[in-house]
């Protein structure tokens, strides 16, 4: 990595980094607050905006969301006429699923073979803690050439729209010249990557009802229409006999032009299964990026430990739908939503209800803030040039702010590379790559300053 001061500095700042993201990874802030303590957020956003405030920011404030959550902004002047540049990450995180399956405790920052583990290190709290490496840099070389906004959301991984929502309300707060989304990453650790596109997402939850009640299957198994084998029928209709996704009336031969993902490497990525094959057809760049994919993500049944010998009467599931850019997520809703209802078998009843929703987005590389930020991921990446990929995940925000800011140039990069296994247990992120970051990000402030 480049040697000059600036890099020196984010250098000798890491150990206060590890210090801090220690800190931010301890609050359990799941924007679920069925299951987690609503407390548990509200402490990892005082923490963010008490962190802005020893930085010197201004106007820090809390903002009360319209999804009963809260997120922090705050804003740092800087030089008279120099362009605004918005920063964001998220501080809620994911469930961390089955908590025994993780080698160590999930909300403790644990070092192991030279990662940090612990969830939300990667996504997206490490993106608060890289922001504020980049800017304490900055600080000590010279101060911060931009101005700068911050803003860290409290329920991005929950898909329920607050910020957005509130974004839209008060149209003046995130005004800025260019935006970094702190919320994506390299395509490989050690590859300066931008993500150029991200897929929308819509959540349905479905139900099946075909009884007024259960029924003892030895008495009426058998005649009787059960509404959990109603339910996996549907279910099984979303996808082909390869496990490509299915959903009538939805493109699904679209074709990625750009970086190139082989196959063996995404095996090994996903930790396929010896013998198990990949799923849909065209390359796995195309599938990741270019095409719609359907997953169940969870169903309401019995569990095998305390089964009784029923038919059943009910059964639902939530069933999510990424969709590119070029797909409206509203229209891939009601086509999901016909599809679900159009596969009942037997005549069973079946009810799709939408419960998130998010828009595809493609940003545009040619601006002059990606020109910037490639030259400042060659100097921290010693010289490589910079990659552009796609990424299968949604960021609903991005379109938000398209929409409100449209000479804005948006910018996404991040922590989230394939080891950090973000979502998954045992989430982690590689320490050089917040270095190396946190310089780049730093670096493009100082490009983009004197772009501006």
């Amino acid at each position: 990595m480049s040697d000059s001061p600036l890099a020196q500095t984010v250098a000798a700042l890491q150990p206060r980094a590890r210090a801090e993201l220690t800190e931010l990874v301890a609050f359990k802030s799941v924007a679920d607050f069925a299951q987690f303590p609503k407390s548990e957020s509200e402490g990892a956003a005082r923490w963010v905006a008490d962190a802005l405030r020893a930085e010197g920011f201004q106007d820090v404030a809390l903002l009360d969301t319209p999804d009963g959550t809260q997120s922090v902004y705050g804003h740092l002047p800087g030089p008279e006429g120099a362009p605004t540049v918005l920063l964001y990450a998220h501080y809620d995180v994911q469930p961390p699923l089955d908590e025994a399956a993780w080698d160590s405790p999930p909300f403790e920052l644990t070092e192991r073979d030279g990662r940090w583990y612990g969830r939300g290190t990667a996504d997206c709290k490490g993106g608060v803690i890289m922001h504020l490496t980049a800017l304490r840099a900055l600080k000590e070389h010279g101060g911060v050439p931009v101005n700068i906004k911050v803003i860290a959301e409290g329920s991005e991984e929950q898909g329920t729209g607050g910020l957005e929502r509130y974004a839209e309300a008060h149209p003046e707060l995130l005004a800025a010249d260019a935006i970094v989304i702190g919320d994506a990453g390299n395509f490989r650790a050690g590859l300066p990557t931008v993500t150029a596109t991200l897929r929308g997402m819509t959540m349905v939850q479905v139900r099946v009802d075909t009884l007024a009640g259960n029924l003892h299957s030895g008495q009426f198994g058998g005649a009787a229409p059960d509404a959990l084998a109603a339910l996996i029928r549907i279910l099984d209709s979303l996808r082909a006999e390869d496990g490509s996704t299915t959903v009538r009336g939805l493109a699904t031969d679209a074709a990625w032009e750009g970086l190139q993902y082989p196959d063996e490497d995404f095996r090994k990525d996903a930790k396929v299964l010896d013998g198990v094959e990949l799923i849909g057809t065209g390359t796995v760049a195309d599938r990741l990026w270019a095409r719609p994919a359907v997953t169940v993500l969870g169903i309401d049944c019995p569990p095998v430990v305390g089964a009784t010998p029923s038919v059943h009467a009910s059964a639902r599931a939530l069933v999510s739908l990424r969709v590119p850019p070029g797909t409206d997520a509203a229209e891939a809703t009601k086509l999901l939503t016909a599809h679900l209802e159009g596969a009942a078998p037997w005549g069973a009843r079946v009810t799709a209800e939408q419960v998130g929703q998010g828009q595809p987005f493609r940003a545009d590389t040619s601006s002059p803030a990606y020109a910037a930020m490639a030259e400042a991921l060659r100097e921290a990446y010693d010289g490589q040039e910079m990659q552009t990929s796609g990424m299968g995940g949604s960021i609903p925000l991005c379109n938000t702010l398209t929409a409100l800011y449209p000479d804005a140039e948006i910018l996404l990069i991040g922590l989230s590379e394939p080891e950090a296994q973000i979502h998954a247990v045992n989430e982690s992120v590689c320490p050089d790559e917040l270095r190396r970051l946190s310089l780049a990000e730093a670096l493009f402030l100082r490009r983009f300053a004197k772009r501006g």
